[in-house]
C-alpha cells in the first residue's frame, strides 16, 4: 500500500518506502470531525486511505462554500496555509468515517534529509493547484460537470448534489438543468 502511494509521485527504493511507512502516522477519524479549523496553521498533508472529506469556507451560520471534495486514495491539505504557514481561512472536515495517513512538514523535511528522492512528494503540492486551474479556465457549467463525470465520477456517488453544486460554483438549479441536458444528450 505505501509503495503504491509513493510511486504515484515518483520512483522510490524499497528502503525509502520503508522509511515513509515508519514516518507517517495512520489515524482513524470519525464522521463530521474537523481535521483543520479556520485560524489554525496547517502543519500536515494527509492521504485518504478510505472515506471522504470536504474543505469549505463558512459563509454564514447555515451556508458553506465548498472548496474541495476528496475521496479514497487522494491527498488533501490546505495549500495556502501549509505553504505560507499562516492561519487557515478554511475548514477541513470528514464527510464519512475516514482512515488517513498524516505526513507532517517536520516528517517531510526529515524524509528529504534522509533521501532526496522524497523531493518527489512536491508533486502532491502541485496537485493542489489543479483545482485552482480548473476554475480559472472559465468553463461552462456543462463543461465543469462533464469534467467531473469523466475524471472524478466517484464524487457524484459520494457527496450530495448540493455539495457538488457548491464545489462547481453552480446553483443547485443550474446543476439540475445541466444534469438533465446531459441525460437527454445521452439518450439521443
Amino acid at each position: 500500500m505505501y509503495s503504491e502511494i509513493l510511486r504515484a509521485t515518483g520512483t522510490y527504493t524499497d528502503d525509502e518506502v520503508g522509511l515513509f511507512e515508519e514516518a507517517v502516522t495512520a489515524r482513524h477519524v470519525t464522521r463530521n470531525e474537523l481535521i483543520l479549523q479556520k485560524g489554525q496553521v496547517a502543519k500536515s498533508m494527509y492521504y485518504l486511505l478510505s472515506g471522504s472529506i470536504y474543505q469549505y469556507e463558512q459563509v454564514s451560520e447555515l451556508d458553506r462554500n465548498i472548496i474541495d471534495l476528496r475521496i479514497q486514495n487522494e491527498w488533501f491539505f490546505d495549500y495556502r496555509s501549509l505553504i505560507s504557514q499562516r492561519p487557515s481561512e478554511i475548514y477541513i472536515q470528514t464527510f464519512t468515517d475516514c482512515h488517513i495517513l498524516e505526513l507532517s512538514l517536520d516528517i517531510a523535511h526529515y524524509l528529504t534529509g534522509r533521501s532526496i528522492a522524497f523531493l518527489q512528494l512536491n508533486k502532491v503540492l502541485e496537485g493542489a493547484l489543479e483545482r485552482l486551474k480548473f476554475f480559472d479556465q472559465s468553463m461552462t457549467p456543462v463543461e465543469k460537470y462533464t469534467f467531473i463525470l469523466h475524471n472524478r465520477p466517484r464524487l457524484i456517488q459520494t457527496f450530495p448534489l448540493k455539495m457538488i453544486s457548491s464545489y462547481l460554483k453552480l446553483t443547485p438549479e443550474t446543476l439540475s438543468r445541466v444534469r438533465k441536458s446531459i441525460s437527454r444528450a445521452d439518450l439521443s
